[in-house]
């Protein structure tokens, strides 16, 4: 029997059912970029980004290209490319209402407390005067997705790598490798010719870069597809774990050597000049091999039935992963008030581990509603 593309056993998990890993990881990663956008978070030291060259935004665009196939192969094979396509940009056009809704309140809020506390410094370090300085321009570009203050850049790009999804989706079916070869040849491109969208204002660029950034996508789209073909590639199973973890370890020394004066002053001057910059908003290429690296040792250490992703207590992640664009949004808002709670308490630790735990228990009470008012998990989307 050939094995539908997207289906759960294309998929290498079981045969009926949710794959769990998908909401985990995808809800983990949501807490981690929650996290990550409190500066200075001292409970941030939990996330991926202090360990190695990738960070959550790896994890969440990854799956995000995994679940896209789920949620559209299916539609495409059983009622036709059209209506695959018009369902993919109802959410095109869900998520883009979702980051216009999402850049008043953030803005609102970034205004609200910079007059309250008569300083501009916030508005500056959100990226915020070009709105002051010419707010209809800047109120046109913010539409057209050029204006976006900081943290508000994930979904953008989402937005523009799912509107060219359905022009690849068939091809993606048919000829996963090739796509797959076609994506890297165009991150390729995109790093070597600088190439990326422009951003406002002046000669800004997207944070972002969809064309080197949709590496990662189809990566995990490609993924999605072909899992059920994999399994020659775990005759090499030992020797590619080896030289995952190697490089996970030699990218957790380096990234500790930021912190640790005695550990920077043994990287030595020929490694920091080859590896530095390690630019995110091109995906760098140490960047994309640690994210690889790791997706595959997570792939051999966690099962589609791993037991411990049934564990109750761990079920506030899988909510919010289930219900990935709420949460997402709400996290980004939760992080802005963080920050600004724990300066007004003087970043103080203390406040930082509240706001930490208090802002997850929120964005985890969302979820359980969300659960509660859908009565069944969320489609595999982002």
């Amino acid at each position: 029997m050939k094995v539908m593309p997207g289906s759960s056993a294309a998929l290498g998990g079981p045969v009926s059912g949710r794959d769990l890993r998908l909401d985990f990881f995808r809800g983990l990663a949501l807490w981690f970029i929650f996290l990550d956008h409190i500066p200075d978070n001292v409970v941030g030291w939990v996330t991926v980004r202090n360990y190695g060259f990738s960070d959550a935004t790896e994890i969440f665009v990854f799956i995000s290209g995994y679940t896209a196939v789920i949620a559209y192969s299916r539609m495409m094979m059983r009622e036709g490319w059209p209506r695959a396509a018009a369902r993919v940009y109802r959410r095109v056009w869900q998520l883009y209402v979702a980051h216009i809704l999402l850049f008043v309140f953030f803005t609102a809020q970034i205004a609200y407390f910079s007059f309250a506390r008569n300083t501009t410094e916030l508005i500056e370090e959100m990226q915020l005067l070009g709105l002051g300085a010419n707010p209809y321009r800047t109120i046109i570009e913010a539409v057209l997705l050029k204006f976006r203050p900081a943290n508000l850049d994930v979904l953008p790009l989402y937005i523009v790598l799912l509107a060219a999804f359905p022009f690849v989706l068939p091809a993606l079916l048919r000829w996963p490798w090739v796509v797959l070869a076609a994506s890297i040849g165009l991150y390729a491109a995109a790093v070597h010719f600088d190439w990326n969208l422009p951003g406002y204002p002046g000669d800004k660029v997207w944070f972002f870069n969809p064309m080197a950034w949709q590496a990662i996508f189809y990566a995990g789209a490609v993924m999605a597809v072909t899992a059920p073909q994999l399994a020659w590639i775990d005759r090499w199973q030992r020797p590619l774990a080896i030289l995952a973890a190697s490089y996970l370890l030699f990218a957790g020394l380096i990234v500790w050597s930021w912190h640790d004066t005695v550990l920077g002053q043994l990287i030595p001057d020929w490694l920091a000049r080859q590896i530095y910059p390690i630019d995110k908003t091109n995906l760098d290429i140490l960047r994309f091999l640690h994210f690889i690296a790791l997706a595959w040792l997570i792939r051999l250490a966690v099962p589609p039935d791993a037991k411990f992703l049934e564990w109750p207590f761990l079920t506030p992640i899988r909510r919010c992963g289930e219900h990935s664009l709420q949460i997402f949004c709400l996290g980004t808002f939760l992080s802005l008030t963080a920050e600004i709670v724990v300066a007004y308490f003087d970043d103080s630790v203390l406040s930082e581990i509240a706001v930490s735990v208090a802002g997850i228990a929120i964005m985890s009470l969302v979820a359980y509603g969300a659960a509660w008012f859908k009565g069944k998990p969320a489609r595999m989307e982002l």
